[in-house]
């Protein structure tokens, strides 16, 4: 198959026959609307209009011929300058019924010259449209060529994401630079009625240079000096990285046009200095002060995303929570400062408060701030709460996920949060509210997964609620009384004691902890084994899914042996020296955050 031609063409005013009503139909009305076209959709009357499409007809921006397909539409509906010949014409008509039409239609439009597109037929079209990309004067198009349209928008969108952002605006002002550089050399050249100086034609579609790109300007050499200003351009447009031109701005455009002088003899002895430091340029174009927020996972760093782990190197103002774990601190740069959160009991706010002042005054410094959180920054994090604080403040956060302990931990401890014919649901619950105070208590569910975080400092109480009767005919009135008493529970759980749980603590690190029992014991396991931060309660069935107690009050499990097998693959256990090259090393070839 030979290659294709691709081309960009001024649609403005332009009629396009849109032939069918579906939703393909709907989406080349739009494509059409957005390039300044004049879409025409010829559609029988018993036809079935898209919703979009017929929303486009009533506005008025779609004109709609209620009638079948006519030889003479083609002719008819056309710009009187064309003769009333139509500019285009699409064929959106699906399924082996319109085989005949699409081909009648389609042999008639290239026996008038009328571009044509119909409907996954390659053979039956003069032109496809390309997946696209547009950036203002930028534009990208992809095509396959009807092998694979999929594909094609696949391409097209990994090839956006290595632009810099907003990169059509940069597009436009070295336009602008271009345009007025060759109307002064125009201007200067008949003023002086010089024709020695040959000015550089470009087109988008000239792949090679051409020999003097690169030839040495000299103060001799008066036809070339003249020129020097545009080729300047050219140069910067063909080697300077894209970053780079992406930092121009509009100041620097007018700096530019004003270091160029428009007399043949000042273009001689001016120095041929760049009219742009570019100094300048590489300091805007580095990174900005910003503020991203991380979730560091359960525990063991073998379970950090790529993400954060670069995020980690990278940074130069680490804000930390305080039950991060140590190993995930270890991956910390010894260069980078680290701040811990000073959080103990009744302290919570003023520590929250401290490391927010902290992580403002890093970004108004320059700083690139990591906010390293446990678990999910979403998931009982605040960081919610933190990325409105710093946008409210000029900063919008990045967020990274991180996996969450409320689904990792039950994992790790050989707890499915969900079963088949055991647990149909999960309920992620927080055991302490605000100011300290503990909520309402999930009523029982039998076919339930809840875990509880931030709940084992007050899991007497917790657990009293929870077995505690329901209270389902409780007026609200009483309620709300109750709330002012101060009663902690205004209602009951209504579980069971006998409900298995699992009380598991720092999971996937290697001290980690797991005790199971049930509701009547699990308050007496935790007096008698003591606390080990961080730690979750997972209630229900599915705790003794695949392992049990025996029989006993409660059992503990010490250790994690979760990735056993994989050590020696990846030297995974542990985060150790093996895995962090590793993850490193992955890093820098992708050079993600």
């Amino acid at each position: 198959m030979p290659t294709l031609l691709l081309t960009a063409h001024d649609c403005v005013d332009h009629v396009h026959l849109i032939i069918g009503s579906n939703s393909i139909a709907n989406a080349r009305c739009a494509k059409s609307l957005e390039v300044g076209a004049k879409p025409i959709v010829i559609a029988p009357p018993d036809a079935e209009v898209h919703y979009a499409l017929k929303d486009k007809i009533d506005a008025g921006h779609v004109q709609r011929c209620t009638a079948a397909f006519h030889d003479e539409d083609l002719t008819r509906w056309g710009r009187d300058e064309v003769e009333n010949v139509v500019d285009a014409v699409f064929v959106t008509l699906g399924g082996k019924e319109f085989t005949a039409t699409r081909t009648h239609i389609s042999t008639l439009c290239r026996r008038l010259r009328i571009p044509v597109n119909v409907l996954d037929s390659p053979n039956l079209c003069t032109f496809s449209l390309p997946s696209t990309h547009s950036d203002g004067p930028l534009q990208i198009g992809i095509t396959t060529s009807g092998k694979g349209c999929k594909l094609a928008t696949r391409i097209r969108r990994e090839i956006a994401s290595l632009l810099p952002p907003n990169f059509g605006s940069a597009v436009e002002r070295l336009g602008t630079v271009r345009r007025r550089i060759w109307e002064e050399d125009h201007r200067s050249n008949q003023a002086l009625e010089d024709h020695t100086a040959v000015p550089e034609n470009e087109d988008d579609d000239i792949a090679a240079q051409k020999p003097t790109f690169n030839q040495l300007v000299s103060e001799s050499d008066h036809a070339a000096a003249k020129t020097r200003r545009i080729r300047w351009l050219s140069q910067i447009c063909e080697y300077w990285p894209l970053r780079r031109l992406a930092s121009i701005t509009d100041a620097d455009i007018d700096t530019i046009l004003q270091s160029y002088n428009t007399t043949s003899q000042s273009a001689i002895s001016t120095p041929n200095t760049p009219p742009l430091d570019i100094s300048t340029l590489e300091i805007r174009a580095r990174p900005q002060p910003r503020i991203i927020l991380a979730g560091s996972g359960p525990g063991s760093p073998s379970l950090l995303t790529l993400a954060t782990h670069r995020a980690i190197l990278t940074a130069t103002v680490i804000l930390a929570d305080k039950l991060v774990p140590s190993a995930i601190l270890d991956l910390i740069p010894r260069r980078t400062p680290l701040h811990i959160a000073r959080k103990f009991p009744g302290n919570a706010e003023a520590a929250q408060n401290e490391l927010l002042t902290l992580g403002l005054e890093a970004l108004q410094n320059g700083h690139t701030v990591l906010r390293l959180k446990q678990g999910d920054p979403y998931i009982y994090g605040r960081g919610s709460e933190e990325f409105a604080w710093f946008e409210e403040r000029g900063y919008r956060p990045i967020v990274l996920p991180g996996i969450t302990s409320a689904l990792s931990a039950p994992l790790f401890a050989q707890v499915p949060a969900t079963s088949r014919g055991v647990s149909d649901q999960v309920l992620i619950c927080t055991g302490t509210g605000r100011k300290g105070k503990a909520p309402e208590p999930p009523t029982y569910n039998g076919s339930m997964t809840v875990v509880f975080l931030m709940a084992l400092h007050r899991i007497g109480e917790l657990v009293g609620s929870l077995v505690a009767p329901t209270s389902p005919s409780l007026r609200e009135e009483e309620q709300q009384q109750k709330v002012g008493e101060d009663q902690v529970f205004v209602n009951g759980g209504g579980w069971p004691e006998i409900t298995p749980c699992a009380v598991v603590e720092r999971a996937s690190c290697s001290d980690q902890r797991v005790i199971r029992s049930t509701l009547q014991f699990v308050v007496q396991a935790v007096e008698a084994e003591g606390s080990r931060p961080p730690g979750l309660l997972v209630l229900g069935k599915a705790c003794e899914v695949l392992k049990g107690r025996g029989g006993a009050r409660w059992v503990v499990e010490e250790g994690f042996g979760g990735f056993q097998g994989l050590d020696d693959v990846v030297g995974l256990h542990g985060g150790g020296g093996e895995m962090r090259e590793m993850v490193a090393e992955r890093v820098r070839d992708r050079g993600d955050v």
